[in-house]
């Protein structure tokens, strides 16, 4: 009877451990160069509640990101007619996502009449 109760609970831990491990390789993923993502404000574009204010985000895979490693004022006026608050734009980064937020290694701003006609 121990003999069972044993082998159940060695099956039962490498199953968790497999879950948990599974969980967090899900929840870090680089983004490689080049990719070509949207970038607004999440507050004021893409309707991310989880802080208040305007702060940089981005639409990766159809899901939005807070970003870190740059801020919406180092990328111009951010109420301007093309600003990340009025209009939502397209950037190249690469990054990692991690714990729901985008870590940006690269951030560049694509302006108008480059790739963004190409796509």
């Amino acid at each position: 009877m121990y003999k069972y109760l044993i082998i159940s609970l060695f099956v039962f831990n490498g199953c968790c451990t497999k879950a948990i491990h599974n969980t967090e390789t899900q929840a870090s993923e680089d983004i490689s160069s080049h990719q070509v993502v949207e970038a607004a404000c999440g507050q004021c574009q893409f309707g991310m509640t989880e802080k208040v204010g305007c702060d940089l985000a981005v639409r990766i895979n159809s899901v939005n990101y807070f970003v870190e490693g740059t801020t919406i004022d180092e990328h111009g006026d951010a109420h301007a007619d093309d600003g990340f608050c009025s209009a939502i734009r397209k950037a190249e980064v690469k990054g990692t996502i991690k714990e729901g937020k985008f870590y940006s290694e690269m951030f560049t701003l694509l302006n108008k009449n480059t790739r963004e006609d190409e796509e």
